[in-house]
């Protein structure tokens, strides 16, 4: 067990987590096209773009209240909205993209002076894997615990340094939570639908961004997780082989973080600060694109997840990782389902043992395997028919600050 959860000490303090967003979205002009005009959001805190000059991205702060992160996020919306109007555009509202001709649509997003290296490695990203693959949002959770709960949970270990325990308690929660990511996917998958410019064929995939078709390496990278040093070589080797360009060309469900600039050299110098879940959809369903309860959900999962014992997270069990979540991403899959079903029961339990107060989160989750409930279900049938006017329809409300309907 990570984390000894009788010790009523813990137990209070594991309750409380840290949260951080980063949420994309795409401009669009007033018929659904994507918006040509150059990025308004250039020095702005908060909001930044990706890969295209047409995406806008968000960048939140780090709250311990999945409400609260909500409500920045409705603001920062807020504030983009009001930019937008000016030019009569519109931020679409699914992880999918709206209707485009061709990949001359799709700009590189544009940096200059001692920034001019990001453009190029976009550039190097779209002759790679092409500018379409690009149009994807998405959602990237950062998540925590606090300082108080590691230290005593250190305290509780008998280990000699904290940095190491921290270091090492954060690579086998990765581990744990790359095998359970297509859980993930499967409760938060709400990208059934898209136009037929993308090529793909609707309700094949409840979300086509982590389906085959999404952001993934031509090949299934495969990492050592015996310790930071270990974790960090296993990528650099993949770097200086030419299999990527970068460590943040490592598309990989979930990715350790340290505080502060992204990078291998920082990571092993400041430690693991946290972990990056990046399988979830931009939720058409919700304006902010994301729901408090899956938050408070995904902070159960990992609870959960630190009360099961360590295992070899080696090159089978990896691509297993892998293949699941692009099964979970097919529309349908009973065998997912089933699999959801059960490892739902098994958190149900684990959580009326520890923490019942967060039972509530448990139910919604269950509620979406019954009854058409889950997002892609919802979805699929909502937008199936005329995807692009009601998406410019749905757009135009939440531009209006209303909810979805």
């Amino acid at each position: 067990m990570f984390l000894e959860l009788n010790d009523p000490h813990i137990n209070r303090l594991a309750k409380t987590a840290e949260f951080g967003i980063e949420r994309e979205s795409l401009r669009v002009t007033s018929d659904g096209r994507l918006a040509q005009t150059n990025h308004p959001f250039v020095g702005k805190p908060y909001i930044t773009r990706d890969f295209c000059e047409n995406q806008v991205e968000m960048i939140g702060d780090v709250f311990t209240d999945p409400d609260e992160m909500n409500r920045q996020l409705d603001s920062l919306l807020d504030e983009i909205d009001a930019e937008l109007i000016k030019t009569n555009e519109l931020l679409w509202a699914f992880s999918n993209p709206p209707k485009f001709s061709s990949e001359d649509e799709i700009p590189v997003a544009e940096f200059h002076g001692i920034q001019r290296g990001k453009s190029e490695y976009r550039l190097y990203l779209a002759e790679k894997y092409g500018k379409i693959k690009m149009l994807f949002s998405g959602i990237h959770l950062n998540i925590s615990f606090t300082e108080s709960l590691l230290q005593a949970a250190f305290e509780e270990s008998g280990a000699a340094v904290y940095t190491e325990f921290k270091n090492d308690f954060y690579l086998r929660l990765a581990k744990r939570l790359t095998q359970y990511a297509w859980l993930a996917v499967f409760l938060t998958a709400a990208s059934p639908v898209a136009d037929a410019s993308l090529g793909i064929k609707s309700n094949i995939y409840s979300s086509i961004r982590c389906s085959k078709y999404g952001y993934w390496n031509d090949f299934t990278p495969v990492l050592d997780y015996s310790d930071l040093k270990k974790y960090i070589g296993s990528i650099a080797r993949y770097i200086v082989s030419g299999d990527l360009k970068a460590a943040s060309e490592l598309y990989y469900p979930v990715r350790l973080k340290p505080r502060g600039a992204n990078s291998l050299e920082s990571l092993l110098q400041n430690g693991v600060n946290h972990l990056e879940l990046r399988v979830i959809d931009v939720n058409p369903l919700t304006r902010t694109g994301i729901f408090t309860e899956d938050i408070r959900f995904i902070h159960l999962l990992l609870l959960w997840l630190c009360g099961l014992s360590d295992f070899d997270f080696d090159e089978e069990a990896q691509k297993k990782a892998i293949a699941d979540v692009k099964a979970a991403a097919v529309f349908g899959n009973s065998e997912i389902k089933l699999r959801a079903k059960e490892t739902l029961e098994e958190i149900k339990s684990f959580t009326e043992q520890y923490f019942p107060d967060f039972l509530p989160s448990v139910s919604y989750q269950i509620n979406k395997l019954t009854g058409g409930n889950s997002y892609a279900e919802i979805v699929s049938r909502d937008f199936t028919d005329y995807y692009m006017a009601k998406g410019l329809e749905l757009a135009r409300a939440y531009q209006r600050g209303e909810r979805y309907v």
